[in-house]
C-alpha cells in the first residue's frame, strides 16, 4: 500500500469542486493509493485513466477523475498528489 500525500496547492484545488466532487476525487486517490501496483497501474495505462507524462513533467502521471485531472508522482512507497483541477481545455490549451 502506497501512502497518499498532498502538495499544499492540492487544498485549494480541493476548495473548488462540490462536496459531491470532492468525496470523489479522495476516495479515488485513496482506492489508487491502496490498490497501486505494477500490474494496476498497466490496467488503468491500458484503459486511458492513467497517463505517464513526458517533458518537463517526466517521471509525473496524469489520471482523470471525471472533469479533473490529479498529477502525481510516485515516490518508493509515497504516491505524491501536486494538482486536482478542473479547466476548460481551450483555457488550458492558451
Amino acid at each position: 500500500m502506497y501512502q497518499l500525500l498532498f502538495d499544499e496547492s492540492v487544498e485549494n484545488d480541493l476548495a473548488i469542486p462540490s462536496h459531491e466532487e470532492q468525496r470523489f476525487i479522495l476516495a479515488s486517490l485513496d482506492r489508487l493509493s491502496r490498490f497501486y501496483s505494477e500490474g494496476y497501474e498497466q490496467e488503468l495505462l491500458r484503459s486511458g485513466i492513467l497517463r505517464k507524462l513526458d517533458g518537463e513533467w517526466e517521471g509525473f502521471y496524469r489520471l482523470r477523475l471525471r472533469t479533473f485531472r490529479a498529477i502525481f508522482k510516485k515516490q518508493a512507497d509515497s504516491l505524491i498528489v501536486f494538482v486536482v483541477r478542473s479547466r476548460m481545455r481551450s483555457d488550458v490549451e492558451r
